[in-house]
C-alpha cells in the first residue's frame, strides 16, 4: 500500500506520468499498474487520465490529503525505529528562502556534531515553494517568513526579526549615512531579487508604504550575485541585516541601515515544519535546536 500511496505523492508533485514513474525508480507501465491498483482497492477513481496527466478527481485530492498524511507517519515510525536501533541518522532534507539561506549552520551544526550520522541537504527555494514541498514530504522542515503570508497547515518556530539595510559602495550616493529611509532608498540603481520571492514583496511594500516605487535595474533569485553587483558600485540593494553580516562585508561596501519608525514591525523568519503528530525524529531534532537558540535570536536581532 505504501507504495503505491508514494506513487500517487509523486504524480502530484511531477504532474505528469513519466516523469512520476522516474521519480519511483519504477517504469512508467508499473506506476500506472499501481495507482489502478489503488483505485481497485479504494472502489474510485483518483486520476484523470486521458494521453497524459489531466488532474485528479474529487475522491483523488481527498486520498492525496490521507496519503500525505499515512506516508509521513510511515515514515516517521520507521525514522523512529531506526533511531532505536541506532540513534539518529538518515538524511534532513531543508529548504530555505535566499535571505535565510546564511543561518541554516546554525542549525545543522550543532545537530551534526550531535548526531555524525545525519545527512543534510539545503535547497534554496521561495516561500511559497518551501510550503509546497513540505505538504508533498519533500522537505522535512523549511525557513521562512511565518508572519508576512498564510503558513497553511505547517507549524513555525520563529527564530528572528528581518531588519533591512542598504548595501552600497561607500563613493557612491547615500554612501556615508549613517542610516537612511525608505524613500531614499528608492533614489538609487537598486539590484533586488525577483517578485516571485518574499522578500521582494516585502521591500516593495515598504517602498509604496513610503509613498515611493521603484523599478530595479536588475532583478535575479540569487543573493550571491546581487551582492557581486553591488561590489562593482555601479548597483546598490536591499538586504536583511543578518545576511550582510554573514557576508562579511569588504571595505568598498557598507551596510547601512534603514529607518522605519513608523512603519510595521518587522517580518519574522522561522523554521517551518509539518503540523503532524508524531515527527520524525529527525524532524523533532531540528525542530528541539530551533527551539533553544530562538529565544536568543529574538531578543538580539
Amino acid at each position: 500500500m505504501i507504495d503505491k500511496l508514494d506513487m500517487l505523492l509523486a504524480l502530484a508533485k511531477e504532474q505528469h506520468f513519466g516523469r512520476a514513474a522516474d521519480a519511483c525508480g519504477v517504469t512508467q507501465p508499473t506506476l500506472s499498474a499501481g495507482l489502478k491498483s489503488l483505485e481497485e482497492g479504494l472502489g474510485v477513481l483518483l486520476v484523470q487520465r486521458q494521453s497524459r496527466f489531466i488532474g485528479f478527481t474529487p475522491e483523488g485530492l481527498r486520498v492525496l490529503d490521507w496519503a500525505r498524511r499515512i506516508v509521513g507517519d510511515y515514515r516517521a515510525m520507521r525514522g523512529e525505529i531506526t533511531a532505536l536501533k541506532r540513534g539518529l541518522a538518515g538524511h534532513l532534507r531543508i529548504a530555505a528562502v535566499p535571505t535565510a539561506l546564511p543561518i541554516v549552520s546554525a542549525l545543522t551544526t550543532p545537530l551534526h556534531a550531535a548526531h555524525p550520522e545525519v545527512l543534510f541537504t539545503v535547497l534554496s527555494r521561495n516561500s511559497f515553494e518551501i510550503l509546497t514541498m513540505l505538504e508533498n514530504l519533500e522537505i522535512e522542515a523549511g525557513l521562512t517568513y511565518v508572519d508576512n503570508e498564510p503558513l497553511g497547515r505547517a507549524r513555525a518556530v520563529p527564530l528572528y526579526h528581518e531588519r533591512y539595510c542598504l548595501l552600497i559602495a561607500a563613493d557612491r550616493p547615500l554612501g556615508e549615512r549613517t542610516e537612511v529611509t525608505w524613500a531614499e532608498v528608492a533614489g538609487v540603481p537598486l539590484c533586488l531579487l525577483t517578485p516571485d520571492m518574499q522578500n521582494r514583496r516585502i521591500i516593495d511594500r515598504r517602498l509604496r508604504e513610503a509613498g515611493v516605487e521603484t523599478a530595479p535595474t536588475l532583478q535575479s533569485n540569487s543573493m550571491v550575485l546581487l551582492y557581486s553587483h553591488v561590489r562593482t558600485g555601479q548597483w546598490a540593494s536591499v538586504m536583511p541585516a543578518v545576511l550582510a553580516e554573514t557576508m562579511g562585508l569588504p571595505g568598498p561596501v557598507r551596510a547601512i541601515p534603514i529607518a522605519d519608525p513608523n512603519g510595521p514591525p518587522p517580518p519574522t523568519v522561522g523554521l517551518v515544519y509539518p503540523q503532524r503528530e508524531p515527527l520524525t525524529p529527525l524532524t523533532a531534532a531540528l525542530v528541539t535546536e530551533a527551539r533553544r537558540i530562538g529565544p536568543g535570536w529574538m531578543a538580539g536581532r
